[in-house]
């Protein structure tokens, strides 16, 4: 046996390498399919959410300007302030405006008593005088008339530009954003602008493409995790949908207004944060179901690779509804079976 192996030592060589090539090929078969994903069947509930993203924004948020330009005179708010409604924030240099409206005041006064004295005048002669004569008095009334009546337009007018250089506010709540901060500059209504946002008023704003907006509706609650406190969740209530799509977008989108509960409203929440809300759209509890990627299908229908008693079998079962990523199976398998993709 020992000459016959000295002497056919090449075959005894190529037999163990085909010994070594068989062993590593079952290991590697063997460690392929322990390593196929699998799924254990248990009792559960199903649902179906939709996750949308947003911003914080506030309902009272306004951007006040002067109507006119002019020297800023005095600025009585600094970002970060607290305001009242009807506050006034700003006011421009009004001694010209001032100036202008005592001209004004003066030309009306000129002007009532001119037509006044011509009144007296129609009045005193209209029974002494041709038709000729009464007719060019009338006139002459109706034209003193025309002059009061502009001298009034522009005293009006005057008040109100007055008023104007006035700038306040129309909302409660907080300063956070002005232009020109220092008074003594020469502004124009471009280059001085005021924000003004209540806090008490924000919501979450969150745009939803058209084919999910229509799976929502008004009066839904979703749950919201602000990018800001991302160990949190909170709850929030869709309060309007719009009706029209929001412009400037690339894709046709709509706006969603969210409710914030209580406890979300007693964050230091600030405009622009970020959050993100899901939306349970379907839900079905206690039911047996599995991965829609484990179910297969053949000539006799559904089924799903399960292992019972040591042994993988082909067991084929009746599917009910599909809700997110996996699907109700009503009949064919039990709780703890164990399911191989």
């Amino acid at each position: 046996m020992t000459k016959f192996i000295k002497k056919r030592w090449y075959l005894v060589l190529i037999v163990l390498a085909i010994i070594i090539f068989v062993f590593v090929q079952n290991r590697k078969a063997s460690s392929s399919q322990d390593q196929r994903d699998t799924y254990r069947i248990k009792k559960e509930t199903l649902e179906e959410t939709l996750s949308l993203s947003g911003e914080i924004d506030a309902d009272e948020r306004v951007v006040l300007k002067f109507q006119t330009s002019g020297r800023l005179a005095w600025v009585g708010v600094k970002e970060g302030d607290t305001v009242k409604k009807y506050q006034t924030i700003a006011s421009l240099d009004q001694r010209d405006l001032k100036n202008r409206l005592q001209k004004y005041l003066n030309t009306f006064v000129s002007q009532r008593l001119n037509f006044e004295q011509t009144q007296d005048d129609y009045w005193n002669e209209q029974f002494d005088i041709s038709e000729t004569v009464r007719a060019n008095a009338e006139r002459v009334l109706q034209d003193a008339q025309y002059d009061l009546n502009s001298a009034v337009l522009d005293v009006e007018l005057q008040t109100l530009t007055v008023e104007y250089a006035n700038l306040w506010t129309p909302i409660e709540g907080v300063v956070t954003r002005i232009d020109v901060p220092f008074s003594g500059v020469n502004i124009t209504p471009a280059t001085a602008e005021f924000e003004i946002v209540n806090p008490s008023t924000i919501y979450l704003s969150v745009t939803a493409e058209q084919s999910d907006v229509i799976l929502l509706s008004e009066g839904m609650q979703g749950e919201i995790v602000f990018d800001a406190y991302p160990e949190q969740t909170f709850s929030g209530t869709i309060d309007y949908i719009s009706f029209s799509p929001v412009t400037g977008e690339t894709g046709t989108v709509y706006k969603i207004k969210m409710l914030l509960s209580d406890d979300a409203q007693e964050l230091p929440l600030k405009l622009a944060m970020t959050a993100d809300v899901e939306f349970a759209l379907r839900e079905k509890p206690n039911v047996l179901a599995a991965p829609l990627k484990f179910i297969k299908e053949d000539n006799k229908g559904d089924y799903l690779d399960i292992e019972r008693k040591g042994k993988r079998e082909k067991v084929y079962i009746k599917k009910g509804e599909e809700i997110g990523e996996k699907v109700e199976i009503k009949s064919g398998v039990i709780v703890g079976d164990l399911v191989y993709d």
